[in-house]
């Protein structure tokens, strides 16, 4: 069976997910597709193990045909993050501006290197002899808030404007600076040279700085496209052009596809939408644009899901994925609390941002993309093929599965108290 046709029935099966759950579940959509796809994966094992119906074998090649890094890094990442950014309210973001470059930059960064070394040391304990550069490479890779997880779950919980804004715009901002870490990491672990500064400075530039800049011109040439028409379809169509020749060419230069998209979203969403869309196409933008979301949302959530299938797990793969969650969760509490001890020299915070903050930095289908990348038969326990690959690939995945089903399915309570907490501060 090719790729588009597997494509189409996993579509096929998360619509069905999605209306099932419409009608008796009443969970967040892709939570339950998430869960869905969890159960049916584990069903398939089962039924195998016990000879009922021989349909793992089936799923799982169906699975490894689909190149989940491809098809999310240079596929429909750039749809997802140019829809995130048409909903982001640039007066609000201009509001919130130092503390999103903090917790996009300096939080990450922070996260990063506690992860790592907390993960080193545990490794040594338990006597499982994993460098510490693959250490650090787990925490690069997990630190960064996913921006498809986070505006899929937690954006359509109304929560209040500031706390709403910064986890919004971090996660929609730190894939720029995560992937410099995760580059600079990945080269020295399997990479011939070693990063100097100056090369580390540059990929910065080329990749964050060249992506914004590139998003600006790129929003630009389509603000003056949509304006030259007075088709309401073709105006439609044209922002299509943004997330697809668009994010190609920004990967054929070398510049951040994801920044640009967001960026290029920003302005199309705040500048070109009261200018260059006439008053029908503005009223059709939104709906478009969430159908085209929940769409791709669903067929990514039943791969994390589905992802399963493809992993062998060993007894000391579920010491490390128990390990890693709190670790991860105590990674993220530790960087957003330092980061609001300066926040709060400057301004009065509702008191449930650092939990909602940090219970809801939720992590998806970017961190286990990059963790697919990681290339296979570096060993570290030889006697029972464990490899580096695996160790981090089970780790994501349980840390990810973890955010999006628990973390997802729990942060309303705080979010509501928060609100609460809102009109006591503005009364």
């Amino acid at each position: 069976m090719s790729v588009y046709y597997t494509l189409c029935f996993l579509s096929a099966a998360a619509m069905l997910i999605a209306f099932i759950n419409s009608k008796i579940g009443k969970m967040q959509t892709t939570i339950a597709i998430t869960a869905g796809s969890m159960m049916l994966s584990l069903l398939i094992l089962i039924a195998g193990q016990n000879d009922w119906f021989q349909l793992t074998e089936i799923a799982t090649h169906t699975m490894s045909s689909i190149n989940f890094e491809d098809f999310l890094l240079k596929g429909i990442l750039g749809f997802l993050l140019f829809a995130g950014g048409l909903g982001i309210k640039l007066p609000n973001l201009k509001d919130q501006k130092w503390e999103i470059t903090v917790l996009a930059l300096g939080a990450t960064l922070f996260s990063t290197f506690f992860i790592g070394y907390a993960l080193f040391g545990f490794c040594q304990l338990i006597g499982i002899k994993f460098d510490l550069v693959y250490c650090l490479l787990f925490g690069a890779l997990i630190s960064p808030t996913d921006p498809i997880a986070v505006l899929a779950i937690v954006k359509k919980l109304n929560a209040p404007k500031r706390i709403s804004t910064q986890i919004e715009g971090e996660s929609l901002f730190n894939d720029g600076f995560g992937l410099v870490i995760f580059v600079t990491i990945y080269t020295i672990a399997f990479g011939n040279e070693a990063p100097t500064l100056s090369s580390v400075s540059m990929l910065f530039v080329q990749e964050a700085i060249g992506g914004i800049a590139y998003g600006l011109l790129l929003g630009l040439v389509f603000h003056y496209l949509i304006c030259a028409t007075d088709d309401h379809s073709m105006e439609l169509l044209l922002t299509i052009g943004i997330p697809t020749a668009g994010y190609a060419l920004a990967d054929i230069l070398h510049v951040s596809g994801p920044l640009a998209m967001v960026v290029s979203g920003i302005m199309i969403g705040n500048w070109t939408r009261y200018i260059g869309f006439s008053k029908e196409s503005e009223d059709h933008l939104d709906h478009f644009w969430e159908l085209v979301d929940e769409f791709f949302n669903g067929v990514l959530f039943l791969l994390i899901g589905m992802s399963m299938l493809l992993f062998k797990f060993h007894q000391e793969d579920f010491i490390l994925m128990a390990f890693a969650i709190p670790l991860v969760l105590t990674g993220r509490f530790l960087s957003v609390f330092c980061s609001y001890i300066g926040f709060k020299r400057y301004r009065t915070y509702n008191p449930w941002s650092i939990p909602i903050l940090t219970w809801g930095g939720l992590r998806g289908g970017l961190a286990l993309a990059m963790a697919l990348s990681i290339p296979a038969g570096i060993w570290v326990i030889p006697e029972k093929q464990i490899d580096v690959r695996e160790i981090i690939l089970v780790m994501t995945y349980a840390v990810v599965v973890f955010s999006i089903l628990i973390q997802g399915s729990t942060i309303t309570p705080m979010i509501e108290r928060a609100k609460k907490a809102e009109v006591k501060i503005e009364s």
